[in-house]
C-alpha cells in the first residue's frame, strides 16, 4: 500500500516521502496517527504543489539573507558608553542594543535573536560580531564601544 508521509518516521522516510508499506502497518500505525496519508492521484497533487510552495519560500528566504548579509557585513557601529579607567563598562553592551541600533541602519526591524553574542560586551574597544541570518548565511560586523565623552580622554586598547 502507498502512503505519504506526513511527518519523518524513523526507518521509513521523511516528510512528504511516498513510500510503499504493509496494509496492516498503515491502517494500525500510520494512518491512526496521521502521520500518513494514503497515496492518491490528488494527494501526491497536492503534495508536489506543498512542496514547491515550499521551496519558493526556502528560496526567497535565502535571497532575502544574503540581501541582508550585503548589508551588514562590514558595517561599523559604534556606541558610547561609561567606562572605568581600566576600560571596563560599568554596564555591558548587549545583543539588545546592538539589534536596535542594526534596525536603525537598515531601517527596518531586527531580531536580537540574530546577533550570536556568546556574552555581553564588557570592555571598551573594537569587537567582532557574528550575525547569524538563517539558511547557512552569516556576516560579521564590527562593534567600537567607546567611552562617554565626559570632559577628559580616557585611552582605548582594543581586543
Amino acid at each position: 500500500m502507498k502512503v505519504i508521509l506526513l511527518q519523518d518516521v524513523e526507518n521509513l522516510g521523511k516528510e512528504g516521502d511516498v513510500v510503499e508499506v504493509r496494509r496492516g502497518y498503515a491502517r494500525n500505525y500510520l494512518l491512526p496517527r496521521k502521520l500518513a496519508v494514503l497515496a492518491t492521484e490528488a494527494s501526491i497533487s497536492q503534495i508536489e504543489a506543498i512542496r514547491r510552495k515550499k521551496a519558493m519560500t526556502e528560496e526567497k528566504e535565502l535571497q532575502e539573507a544574503q540581501a541582508l548579509k550585503k548589508l551588514l557585513d562590514g558595517m561599523v557601529l559604534e556606541f558610547r558608553k561609561k567606562a572605568g579607567e581600566t576600560g571596563k563598562l560599568y554596564g555591558s553592551l548587549t545583543s539588545k542594543e546592538i539589534a536596535e541600533r542594526i534596525t536603525q541602519e537598515i531601517r527596518r526591524e531586527f531580531d536580537r535573536k540574530h546577533i550570536d553574542l556568546e556574552e555581553p560586551i564588557k570592555d571598551l574597544g573594537e569587537h567582532r560580531v557574528r550575525v547569524n541570518l538563517g539558511r547557512g548565511v552569516t556576516a560579521t560586523l564590527t562593534v567600537k564601544v567607546l567611552p562617554e565623552e565626559t570632559g577628559g580622554e580616557v585611552s582605548t586598547s582594543g581586543h
